[in-house]
């Protein structure tokens, strides 16, 4: 005598604990977004700007407070006050790892324009392709 196989239909998947999971992370990249944009708190200048074009990798950010003091985001003392030979020498070994990495300046907007075009001059000459200004949107 032969027996029938029975056929059970496939299991299905719930999804629902796999929902929860996806909407816990995004909320955490939700929050954790903003403070990946590293440096020292500066009261820039509003403007209406384009966004930056290569988002690929994380910008070097080079920060100049009303006092005119300099300050990086790479290391971990991103509030030590730096002076330009050092920002230079670092801008330089930065760019010479990674040559696409794009290069900001957070500019106090109380700081002499002087000083800024001479920390942007000087982050060329330390091999920056191309410095760019953050603004804040005006909105």
């Amino acid at each position: 005598m032969r027996r029938r196989a029975r056929f059970r239909p496939m299991a299905e998947i719930n999804v629902v604990p796999y929902i929860d999971v996806m909407l816990v992370l995004l909320i955490i990249f939700m929050v954790t977004a903003p403070m990946l944009m590293q440096g020292v708190k500066v009261d820039l200048p509003q403007a209406k700007t384009e966004p930056v074009d290569n988002q690929d990798s994380e910008p070097l950010i080079v920060s100049i407070n009303a006092q005119g003091q300099l300050f990086m985001n790479v290391g971990g003392q991103e509030d030590q006050v730096l002076s330009l030979a050092t920002v230079q020498q670092r801008v330089g070994a930065v760019i010479r790892r990674s040559p696409d990495k794009p290069v900001l300046v957070w500019g106090d907007k109380a700081v002499a324009y002087g000083e800024v075009v001479g920390l942007m001059a000087a982050l060329q000459e330390a091999g920056a392709p191309g410095v760019g200004l953050v603004t804040e949107d005006p909105r």
